[in-house]
This record gives structure tokens, sequence and C-alpha cells, in this order.
């Protein structure tokens, strides 16, 4: 896979595609094409792969419609963010104006025994119209008090800190969490040195 599923939920997985998010000039965007954009969706079992193959056409025929509705995956996931963990009030007015476009495109209908979304048309707009109904639903998850932030100083990637203490403190532990372990002793070893 090419992208991180370590957040417990999807969404908060795409939160996740940029690396280093706190970092400054090391930030990265892992959605640099409409193409990515695609390839999130397929991981995450919001596209199927027909729809993936008609997505990919629609974008060779049109790459400047593409874009835009890259960047608007991009702008929804920047306003998911802004809301969790800032409490922007302004975030979730755009995010609501973009939910409401999203089930515009959409009628609600029975499958099996629950109720989905199904999307009239397959167009460009299909993969943020998904993420972005995916993602006002993470705003009213209940367990939203488990939401956390790696407490690396840089990474700023998230998830649902389901441990039975609720006391996880890195995305990853072989990753991040190594990395602060091994600073955290070489400034031990370091104050030792310099203070014996």
């Amino acid at each position: 896979m090419r992208f991180g599923h370590i957040a417990g939920d999807r969404m908060l997985d795409l939160v996740n595609t940029v690396a280093w998010r706190l970092g400054g000039p090391e930030r990265a965007e892992a959605l640099k094409t409409f193409s990515d954009v695609v390839d999130w969706c397929l991981e995450s079992d919001l596209l199927g792969p027909d729809e993936a193959a008609a997505l990919r056409d629609l974008a060779d025929r049109d790459a400047a419609a593409a874009e835009r509705e890259r960047e608007r995956v991009v702008e929804a996931r920047e306003r998911a963010y802004a809301i969790l963990f800032e409490g922007d009030a302004e975030a979730a007015r755009h995010l609501a104006d973009m939910y409401r476009a999203a089930i515009a495109a959409a009628d609600l209908v029975r499958a099996g025994d629950r109720w989905q979304w199904r999307d009239r048309d397959t167009d460009l707009g299909l993969p943020g119209h998904r993420i972005v109904r995916g993602l006002v639903a993470l705003t009213q998850r209940e367990d939203l008090d488990r939401l956390h932030q790696c407490e690396d100083a840089t990474c700023g990637w998230v998830y649902l800190d389901t441990s039975p203490r609720r006391n996880r403190r890195w995305c990853n532990t072989k990753d991040c969490g190594d990395r602060n372990r091994a600073r955290a002793y070489y400034a031990r070893q370091k104050a030792k040195g310099q203070h014996p």
C-alpha cells in the first residue's frame, strides 16, 4: 500500500496524507495529483476498480478539472483537520457547504439492511463527494475523545487511541516512537557527559 492506514478511521488516514504536517519546510503532500486521490480512495475502499478506471479516463480528458477536484479534496482534508484539532468554526461552515454539494450529488438508498449514499454520476467530483461525506461523518463520531496527534514535534499524524490505558503517544512506535526514544536517550547521555 502507498498510504498509511494507522489511524483507526479511513478519514483520519486521509488527514495523514500530509507527511511532517507540523514540520514547516519538511511538510510533504502525498496527494499531488488526481491519480493520487484515486489511489488513496481505492486503498480506502471508497472507490471500486471500475470507478477508478473511469475516473482516470475522465482526468486524462480534462486535466484542469481533475486538478480542481484534487484541490477540493485537499481543502476538505484541511478543513476537517482544523475542525478536529483547532475547533475552527469557519472551517466547519466551509465543510458544511461542501457537504451540501456532496449530498446534492447523491441519493439515499437502501442497501441490504442499511441506508447509504449512492452517487448519481461517475464524474471527477465523485472522490471528493465521498470524502466530504466521510469527513462529516468523522466529525460526528462518538469516540472523538480518543482522538490524538502524534507527540513527535514535526510529524502531526493523527489517530484514535484505542489502547486500554489511552496512553499511545506515537502514530507508529517503530517510526516516530523509536526516533523520539533514541533522541531522548542521546540527550540524557549528552547531559551525563556534561554533568558527571
